[in-house]
Protein backbone atom coordinates (compact mmCIF):
# COMPACT_ATOMS: atom_id res chain seq x y z
CA UNK A 1 0.00 0.00 0.00
CA UNK A 2 1.25 3.35 -0.55
CA UNK A 3 1.19 5.81 2.36
CA UNK A 4 -0.16 9.03 3.12
CA UNK A 5 3.17 10.22 3.11
CA UNK A 6 3.76 9.78 0.10
CA UNK A 7 0.28 11.77 -1.71
CA UNK A 8 1.67 14.16 0.75
CA UNK A 9 5.37 14.38 -0.59
CA UNK A 10 4.04 14.99 -4.43
CA UNK A 11 2.84 18.68 -3.01
CA UNK A 12 -1.18 18.65 -3.28
CA UNK A 13 -2.00 22.29 -2.53
CA UNK A 14 -5.13 23.21 -4.18
CA UNK A 15 -5.65 19.21 -5.19
CA UNK A 16 -8.82 17.42 -4.34
CA UNK A 17 -8.60 14.70 -2.22
CA UNK A 18 -11.65 12.04 -1.91
CA UNK A 19 -11.34 10.43 1.90
CA UNK A 20 -13.08 7.38 2.43
CA UNK A 21 -13.78 7.36 6.85
CA UNK A 22 -15.83 5.73 8.37
CA UNK A 23 -18.35 8.32 10.44
CA UNK A 24 -20.87 5.48 11.38
CA UNK A 25 -20.84 6.95 14.93
CA UNK A 26 -24.18 5.62 17.42
CA UNK A 27 -26.65 8.11 17.81
CA UNK A 28 -28.95 8.75 20.73
CA UNK A 29 -32.41 10.65 19.72
CA UNK A 30 -30.16 12.07 16.42
CA UNK A 31 -27.05 13.45 18.57
CA UNK A 32 -23.84 11.41 18.44
CA UNK A 33 -23.34 9.06 21.45
CA UNK A 34 -19.52 8.60 20.83
CA UNK A 35 -17.61 10.36 18.73
CA UNK A 36 -14.30 7.87 18.93
CA UNK A 37 -14.78 7.30 14.89
CA UNK A 38 -14.67 10.60 14.42
CA UNK A 39 -11.53 11.71 16.46
CA UNK A 40 -9.90 8.74 14.75
CA UNK A 41 -10.09 10.72 10.71
CA UNK A 42 -9.03 13.28 12.07
CA UNK A 43 -4.95 12.82 11.71
CA UNK A 44 -5.53 12.32 8.18
CA UNK A 45 -7.44 14.92 7.57
CA UNK A 46 -5.65 17.60 9.61
CA UNK A 47 -2.22 16.31 7.33
CA UNK A 48 -4.22 16.90 4.32
CA UNK A 49 -5.81 20.65 4.85
CA UNK A 50 -2.37 21.56 6.51
CA UNK A 51 -0.84 20.24 2.88
CA UNK A 52 -3.31 22.72 0.95
CA UNK A 53 -5.51 19.85 -0.12
CA UNK A 54 -9.27 20.44 -1.26
CA UNK A 55 -10.89 17.22 0.80
CA UNK A 56 -13.86 15.63 0.29
CA UNK A 57 -15.15 13.01 3.02
CA UNK A 58 -17.28 10.21 2.31
CA UNK A 59 -18.76 7.84 4.59
CA UNK A 60 -21.62 5.69 5.28
CA UNK A 61 -23.98 5.23 8.85
CA UNK A 62 -26.14 2.42 10.01
CA UNK A 63 -27.97 0.67 7.36
CA UNK A 64 -30.25 2.55 5.12
CA UNK A 65 -32.13 0.45 2.13
CA UNK A 66 -30.18 2.32 -0.58
CA UNK A 67 -32.57 5.16 -0.29
CA UNK A 68 -32.03 8.45 1.72
CA UNK A 69 -33.69 8.39 5.50
CA UNK A 70 -33.62 10.98 7.77
CA UNK A 71 -32.82 8.92 10.51
CA UNK A 72 -29.45 8.11 9.00
CA UNK A 73 -28.30 11.84 8.33
CA UNK A 74 -24.52 12.53 8.11
CA UNK A 75 -25.98 16.22 9.27
CA UNK A 76 -24.78 15.49 12.69
CA UNK A 77 -21.33 14.54 12.10
CA UNK A 78 -20.54 17.44 9.83
CA UNK A 79 -21.54 19.57 12.65
CA UNK A 80 -19.50 17.34 14.86
CA UNK A 81 -16.10 16.91 12.69
CA UNK A 82 -16.14 21.16 12.05
CA UNK A 83 -16.26 21.36 15.89
CA UNK A 84 -12.97 18.83 16.24
CA UNK A 85 -11.24 20.59 13.74
CA UNK A 86 -11.62 23.97 14.29
CA UNK A 87 -13.06 24.74 10.68
CA UNK A 88 -16.03 24.80 8.63
CA UNK A 89 -17.17 21.85 7.21
CA UNK A 90 -19.62 22.18 3.74
CA UNK A 91 -22.53 19.38 4.57
CA UNK A 92 -23.77 17.99 1.36
CA UNK A 93 -27.26 17.05 1.29
CA UNK A 94 -26.91 14.40 -1.28
CA UNK A 95 -23.86 12.13 -2.32
CA UNK A 96 -23.19 12.59 -6.32
CA UNK A 97 -25.95 15.05 -7.17
CA UNK A 98 -26.27 18.72 -7.31
CA UNK A 99 -25.88 19.96 -3.72
CA UNK A 100 -22.97 17.52 -3.63
CA UNK A 101 -20.91 19.00 -6.49
CA UNK A 102 -21.77 22.35 -5.77
CA UNK A 103 -20.31 21.99 -2.54
CA UNK A 104 -16.98 20.46 -4.12
CA UNK A 105 -16.82 23.04 -6.36
CA UNK A 106 -17.24 25.76 -3.75
CA UNK A 107 -15.29 24.73 -0.81
CA UNK A 108 -12.55 23.24 0.80
CA UNK A 109 -13.52 20.75 2.94
CA UNK A 110 -17.24 18.85 2.42
CA UNK A 111 -18.77 15.83 4.31
CA UNK A 112 -21.03 14.31 1.57
CA UNK A 113 -24.53 12.51 2.38
CA UNK A 114 -24.65 8.84 3.78
CA UNK A 115 -23.16 6.99 0.58
CA UNK A 116 -25.76 3.87 1.89
CA UNK A 117 -28.40 6.61 0.59
CA UNK A 118 -27.63 5.15 -2.86
CA UNK A 119 -28.26 1.66 -4.03
CA UNK A 120 -24.84 1.77 -5.80
CA UNK A 121 -22.58 1.65 -2.71
CA UNK A 122 -23.73 -1.88 -1.40
CA UNK A 123 -25.14 -3.47 -4.61
CA UNK A 124 -23.70 -6.52 -5.30
CA UNK A 125 -23.98 -5.54 -9.65
CA UNK A 126 -20.35 -4.91 -10.73
CA UNK A 127 -21.58 -2.36 -12.74
CA UNK A 128 -24.20 -0.70 -10.69
CA UNK A 129 -21.41 -0.33 -8.43
CA UNK A 130 -18.68 0.69 -10.65
CA UNK A 131 -21.17 3.57 -12.77
CA UNK A 132 -21.84 5.25 -8.68
CA UNK A 133 -17.97 4.68 -8.09
CA UNK A 134 -17.24 6.82 -11.66
CA UNK A 135 -19.61 9.35 -9.95
CA UNK A 136 -17.38 9.55 -6.73
CA UNK A 137 -14.30 8.85 -8.68
CA UNK A 138 -14.89 12.12 -10.69
CA UNK A 139 -15.05 14.57 -7.28
CA UNK A 140 -11.29 14.11 -7.25
CA UNK A 141 -7.91 13.84 -8.31
CA UNK A 142 -6.65 11.80 -5.46
CA UNK A 143 -8.36 9.00 -3.15
CA UNK A 144 -7.16 8.12 0.56
CA UNK A 145 -9.06 5.35 2.46
CA UNK A 146 -8.71 5.73 6.51
CA UNK A 147 -11.76 3.80 7.38
CA UNK A 148 -10.34 0.27 8.58
CA UNK A 149 -13.79 -0.44 9.70
CA UNK A 150 -15.37 -0.70 6.32
CA UNK A 151 -11.94 -2.79 4.26
CA UNK A 152 -13.77 -6.00 4.62
CA UNK A 153 -16.57 -5.23 2.47
CA UNK A 154 -16.94 -4.79 -1.50
CA UNK A 155 -18.66 -1.66 -1.74
CA UNK A 156 -18.03 1.33 -4.18
CA UNK A 157 -16.27 3.71 -2.12
CA UNK A 158 -14.01 1.07 -0.52
CA UNK A 159 -13.35 -0.84 -3.82
CA UNK A 160 -14.29 0.49 -6.95
CA UNK A 161 -13.30 3.65 -6.33
CA UNK A 162 -9.50 2.61 -5.60
CA UNK A 163 -9.42 1.29 -8.95
CA UNK A 164 -10.05 5.22 -10.34
CA UNK A 165 -7.94 7.11 -8.78
CA UNK A 166 -4.47 7.18 -7.36
CA UNK A 167 -4.49 5.54 -4.45
CA UNK A 168 -3.52 5.81 -0.89
CA UNK A 169 -3.71 4.35 2.80
CA UNK A 170 -4.94 6.62 5.36
CA UNK A 171 -2.42 6.91 8.46
CA UNK A 172 -5.89 4.78 10.42
CA UNK A 173 -5.74 2.26 7.95
CA UNK A 174 -1.90 2.27 7.57
CA UNK A 175 -2.11 1.80 11.84
CA UNK A 176 -4.50 -1.04 11.95
CA UNK A 177 -3.25 -3.26 9.43
CA UNK A 178 0.48 -2.91 11.14
CA UNK A 179 -0.81 -3.82 14.81
CA UNK A 180 -2.41 -6.38 12.79
CA UNK A 181 0.18 -7.92 11.51
CA UNK A 182 2.18 -7.95 14.35
CA UNK A 183 -0.67 -9.92 15.82
CA UNK A 184 -0.75 -12.60 13.12
CA UNK A 185 2.98 -12.97 12.03
CA UNK A 186 5.53 -12.58 15.26
CA UNK A 187 3.68 -11.63 18.12
CA UNK A 188 5.44 -12.00 21.48
CA UNK A 189 4.65 -14.58 23.90
CA UNK A 190 2.53 -15.64 25.62
CA UNK A 191 -0.05 -14.49 23.16
CA UNK A 192 -3.20 -14.48 25.12
CA UNK A 193 -6.71 -13.66 23.31
CA UNK A 194 -10.16 -12.69 25.25
CA UNK A 195 -13.28 -12.91 23.20
CA UNK A 196 -16.58 -12.36 24.50
CA UNK A 197 -19.71 -11.69 22.80
CA UNK A 198 -23.11 -13.36 22.05
CA UNK A 199 -22.43 -15.87 19.62
CA UNK A 200 -20.34 -18.82 18.81
CA UNK A 201 -21.11 -18.69 15.41
CA UNK A 202 -20.03 -15.51 15.07
CA UNK A 203 -16.57 -16.19 16.36
CA UNK A 204 -16.18 -19.53 15.31
CA UNK A 205 -13.61 -18.89 12.14
CA UNK A 206 -11.73 -16.12 14.46
CA UNK A 207 -11.62 -19.07 17.16
CA UNK A 208 -10.40 -21.78 14.44
CA UNK A 209 -7.49 -19.68 13.54
CA UNK A 210 -6.41 -18.39 17.05
CA UNK A 211 -6.01 -21.67 18.39
CA UNK A 212 -2.97 -22.31 15.77
CA UNK A 213 -1.74 -18.78 17.05
CA UNK A 214 -2.64 -17.81 20.31
CA UNK A 215 -1.29 -19.65 23.69
CA UNK A 216 -4.73 -19.37 25.48
CA UNK A 217 -8.10 -18.60 24.56
CA UNK A 218 -10.52 -16.87 27.88
CA UNK A 219 -13.92 -17.12 26.35
CA UNK A 220 -16.46 -14.87 28.60
CA UNK A 221 -19.94 -13.54 27.35
CA UNK A 222 -22.92 -14.83 26.07
CA UNK A 223 -21.03 -17.23 23.79
CA UNK A 224 -19.57 -19.42 27.02
CA UNK A 225 -22.74 -20.92 27.47
CA UNK A 226 -23.10 -22.92 24.43
CA UNK A 227 -19.11 -24.19 25.71
CA UNK A 228 -21.00 -25.19 28.68
CA UNK A 229 -23.82 -26.95 27.35
CA UNK A 230 -20.73 -29.17 25.73
CA UNK A 231 -18.98 -29.50 28.89
CA UNK A 232 -23.41 -31.00 30.29
CA UNK A 233 -23.55 -27.66 32.47
CA UNK A 234 -26.44 -26.25 33.12
CA UNK A 235 -27.06 -23.03 31.71
CA UNK A 236 -31.08 -22.12 32.47
CA UNK A 237 -32.48 -19.36 30.27
CA UNK A 238 -29.07 -18.17 29.08
CA UNK A 239 -27.99 -17.39 25.56
CA UNK A 240 -27.19 -20.58 23.72
CA UNK A 241 -26.89 -21.79 20.26
CA UNK A 242 -27.85 -25.01 20.67
CA UNK A 243 -26.88 -26.23 16.83
CA UNK A 244 -23.34 -25.22 17.85
CA UNK A 245 -22.85 -27.36 20.95
CA UNK A 246 -21.33 -30.13 19.00
CA UNK A 247 -19.26 -27.98 17.46
CA UNK A 248 -17.92 -26.61 20.77
CA UNK A 249 -17.13 -29.84 22.15
CA UNK A 250 -14.79 -30.66 19.29
CA UNK A 251 -13.36 -26.90 20.10
CA UNK A 252 -12.73 -28.41 23.56
CA UNK A 253 -11.46 -31.70 22.76
CA UNK A 254 -8.83 -30.03 20.44
CA UNK A 255 -7.44 -27.23 22.47
CA UNK A 256 -7.43 -28.76 25.80
CA UNK A 257 -6.27 -26.02 28.24
CA UNK A 258 -5.97 -23.44 25.63
CA UNK A 259 -9.09 -23.08 25.98
CA UNK A 260 -10.54 -21.46 29.62
CA UNK A 261 -13.83 -20.76 30.40
CA UNK A 262 -15.45 -19.03 33.16
CA UNK A 263 -15.89 -20.51 36.78
CA UNK A 264 -18.27 -18.63 38.24
CA UNK A 265 -21.22 -16.71 36.22
CA UNK A 266 -23.46 -13.99 37.71
CA UNK A 267 -27.24 -14.76 37.04
CA UNK A 268 -30.05 -13.34 37.24
CA UNK A 269 -34.59 -14.02 37.33
CA UNK A 270 -34.40 -11.63 34.48
CA UNK A 271 -32.75 -9.11 32.13
CA UNK A 272 -33.06 -6.23 34.30
CA UNK A 273 -31.21 -3.38 36.06
CA UNK A 274 -32.99 -3.84 39.25
CA UNK A 275 -33.22 -8.19 38.93
CA UNK A 276 -32.12 -10.43 41.55
CA UNK A 277 -28.67 -11.63 41.34
CA UNK A 278 -26.89 -14.61 42.16
CA UNK A 279 -23.21 -15.84 41.72
CA UNK A 280 -23.23 -19.27 40.55
CA UNK A 281 -21.42 -22.37 38.81
CA UNK A 282 -23.91 -23.26 36.70
CA UNK A 283 -27.19 -21.46 35.99
CA UNK A 284 -30.44 -22.57 37.54
CA UNK A 285 -34.01 -22.92 35.58
CA UNK A 286 -35.57 -19.54 34.94
CA UNK A 287 -32.02 -17.58 35.35
CA UNK A 288 -29.88 -16.04 32.69
CA UNK A 289 -26.34 -16.20 32.52
CA UNK A 290 -25.36 -12.16 32.30
CA UNK A 291 -21.90 -11.49 33.08
CA UNK A 292 -18.89 -13.60 34.23
CA UNK A 293 -18.12 -14.03 38.02
CA UNK A 294 -15.81 -12.59 40.65
CA UNK A 295 -13.20 -15.57 40.87
CA UNK A 296 -13.22 -15.96 36.81
CA UNK A 297 -12.04 -11.69 36.91
CA UNK A 298 -9.37 -13.28 38.47
CA UNK A 299 -8.57 -16.13 37.25
CA UNK A 300 -8.88 -14.24 34.03
CA UNK A 301 -6.56 -12.04 35.25
CA UNK A 302 -3.58 -13.86 36.39
CA UNK A 303 -3.47 -15.02 33.27
CA UNK A 304 -3.18 -11.94 31.55
CA UNK A 305 -0.66 -11.19 33.80
CA UNK A 306 1.63 -13.53 32.04
CA UNK A 307 0.99 -12.17 28.47
CA UNK A 308 3.28 -10.47 26.00
CA UNK A 309 0.58 -9.77 23.36
CA UNK A 310 -3.10 -9.67 23.89
CA UNK A 311 -6.06 -9.27 21.56
CA UNK A 312 -9.55 -8.76 23.28
CA UNK A 313 -13.00 -8.82 21.42
CA UNK A 314 -16.59 -9.01 22.80
CA UNK A 315 -17.70 -7.88 26.68
CA UNK A 316 -18.02 -10.12 29.15
CA UNK A 317 -21.21 -9.64 29.72
CA UNK A 318 -24.16 -7.18 29.66
CA UNK A 319 -21.77 -4.41 30.44
CA UNK A 320 -24.34 -1.45 29.78
CA UNK A 321 -26.63 -2.63 32.76
CA UNK A 322 -24.64 -1.50 35.83
CA UNK A 323 -24.62 -5.18 37.84
CA UNK A 324 -23.12 -7.04 35.03
CA UNK A 325 -20.66 -4.50 34.06
CA UNK A 326 -18.07 -6.27 36.50
CA UNK A 327 -16.81 -8.78 34.04
CA UNK A 328 -15.61 -6.32 31.65
CA UNK A 329 -14.43 -3.65 33.52
CA UNK A 330 -12.57 -6.14 35.21
CA UNK A 331 -10.95 -8.21 32.17
CA UNK A 332 -10.29 -5.00 30.65
CA UNK A 333 -8.46 -3.12 33.78
CA UNK A 334 -6.36 -6.55 33.68
CA UNK A 335 -5.43 -5.79 30.03
CA UNK A 336 -4.20 -2.46 31.34
CA UNK A 337 -2.30 -3.96 33.60
CA UNK A 338 -0.02 -6.34 32.04
CA UNK A 339 3.19 -5.32 30.13
CA UNK A 340 2.71 -6.74 26.56
CA UNK A 341 1.39 -4.85 23.88
CA UNK A 342 -2.57 -5.02 23.87
CA UNK A 343 -5.07 -4.57 21.26
CA UNK A 344 -8.85 -4.05 21.57
CA UNK A 345 -10.83 -5.22 18.34
CA UNK A 346 -13.52 -2.51 18.08
CA UNK A 347 -17.26 -2.87 18.19
CA UNK A 348 -18.78 -3.54 21.40
CA UNK A 349 -15.20 -3.75 22.77
CA UNK A 350 -14.12 -0.32 21.66
CA UNK A 351 -17.82 1.36 22.68
CA UNK A 352 -17.13 -1.08 26.58
CA UNK A 353 -13.56 0.96 26.62
CA UNK A 354 -15.42 4.24 26.62
CA UNK A 355 -18.53 3.99 28.22
CA UNK A 356 -17.14 2.16 31.79
CA UNK A 357 -15.08 5.52 31.29
CA UNK A 358 -11.26 3.60 30.73
CA UNK A 359 -8.43 5.15 29.50
CA UNK A 360 -8.05 4.69 26.22
CA UNK A 361 -4.30 5.66 26.00
CA UNK A 362 -3.76 2.46 28.90
CA UNK A 363 -4.21 0.12 25.48
CA UNK A 364 -1.89 -0.32 22.76
CA UNK A 365 -4.00 0.27 20.45
CA UNK A 366 -8.27 0.59 20.39
CA UNK A 367 -9.14 -0.96 16.67
CA UNK A 368 -12.27 0.94 14.70
CA UNK A 369 -12.88 -2.27 12.77
CA UNK A 370 -14.45 -4.73 14.90
CA UNK A 371 -15.87 -7.14 12.02
CA UNK A 372 -12.88 -6.00 9.79
CA UNK A 373 -10.22 -7.02 12.12
CA UNK A 374 -11.72 -10.10 13.01
CA UNK A 375 -11.42 -11.24 9.63
CA UNK A 376 -7.56 -10.01 9.37
CA UNK A 377 -7.29 -12.34 12.17
CA UNK A 378 -9.01 -15.54 10.22
CA UNK A 379 -6.63 -14.80 7.28
CA UNK A 380 -9.22 -13.50 4.81
CA UNK A 381 -8.93 -11.04 1.98
CA UNK A 382 -10.11 -7.88 2.41
CA UNK A 383 -11.28 -6.07 -0.67
CA UNK A 384 -10.47 -2.64 0.81
CA UNK A 385 -7.22 -3.45 1.67
CA UNK A 386 -7.02 -5.60 -1.71
CA UNK A 387 -7.87 -2.22 -3.61
CA UNK A 388 -5.05 -0.45 -2.08
CA UNK A 389 -2.35 -2.96 -2.62
CA UNK A 390 -3.34 -3.06 -6.52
Amino acid sequence: MKSLDELLSKGIEGRRVLVRADLNVPLSDGAIADDGRIRAVLPTLRALLDAGARVIVMSHLGRPKGAPDPAYTLAPVAQRLGELLGRDVTFASDTVGTQARDAVDASVLVLLENLRFNAGETSKDDAERGAFADQLAAFADFYVDDAFGAVHRKHASVYDVAARLPHYAGYLVAREVEVLKRLTEQPDRPYIVVLGGSKVSDKLAVIEALLAKADKLLIGGGMCFTFFKAQGKAVGGSLLQEEMVDTCRDLLARAGDRIVLPTDIVAADRFAADAQTSIVDEVPEGWLGLDIGPETVKQFGAVLGTAKTVFWNGPMGVFELKPFASGTRGVAEAITQTDGFTVVGGGDSAAAVRALGLDDSAFGHISTGGGASLEYLEGKALPGLIALEA
